[in-house]
């Protein structure tokens, strides 16, 4: 299976999906890192790795950069796409042509959106957690793949509690990807 990664910042989730494939863990070709961001951090671990990079700042035409990432998507030609961090949302073409998961860092369908750990927070909730998703045209809204829940401890900070929400969501995305490899080669045997 070929993955494509989308990323706009450090890398951390980027990071433990590298980690699975360089240790024999996870079967999967990682064709392609996108990111919005030039200077993310996420760019230097790939190409470190020697996989390759590619760069799409936002334009001030939103449309132009919708069509840039579609172009340099198809062009790479991946099974799937695996949104780990990456702060864009994806036009609606884009997410009816890929097949991509998300990783957001709140149990869906509670506190969708930019800030979930602070939402979490400010709601007084117990349990929050992270998700693994589909991606689809709204906003956190894709049919949930598997869900892994983090108390919220009375001493947390939005800081606090989102570093113990990455280290579950490290496990998550890379055990989410495994667990799509059967499916997808079911699917390319089906399209034979």
């Amino acid at each position: 299976m070929k993955i494509v990664i989308l990323a706009s910042g450090a890398g951390s989730l980027a990071q433990a999906i590298f980690d699975s494939v360089s240790a024999g863990e996870l079967s999967v070709e990682i064709i392609g890192v996108i990111s919005d961001q030039p200077a993310a951090p996420v760019l230097d671990r790939a190409v470190q790795l020697g996989i390759k990079t590619f760069v799409l700042p936002m334009k001030p035409e939103r449309l132009q950069w919708d069509r840039d990432l579609f172009a340099v998507a198809q062009s790479l030609n991946p099974d799937l796409l695996v949104s780990a961090g990456f702060m864009r949302i994806l036009a609606p073409d884009f997410v009816r042509r890929f097949r991509i998961i998300n990783s957001h860092p709140a149990l869906l369908p509670n506190f969708p959106g930019a800030h979930a750990v602070r939402d979490a927070l400010t709601a007084g909730v117990s349990r929050t957690g992270t998700t693994m998703h589909w991606v689809d045209e709204g906003v956190d809204t894709g049919e949930v793949i598997a869900q892994v829940a983090v108390d919220i401890l009375p001493s947390d900070t939005e800081e606090s509690l989102h570093e113990r929400i990455k280290i579950q969501e490290r496990g998550l995305i890379v055990a989410t990807i495994r667990t799509l490899i059967p499916i997808y080669s079911q699917s390319l045997e089906s399209e034979k």
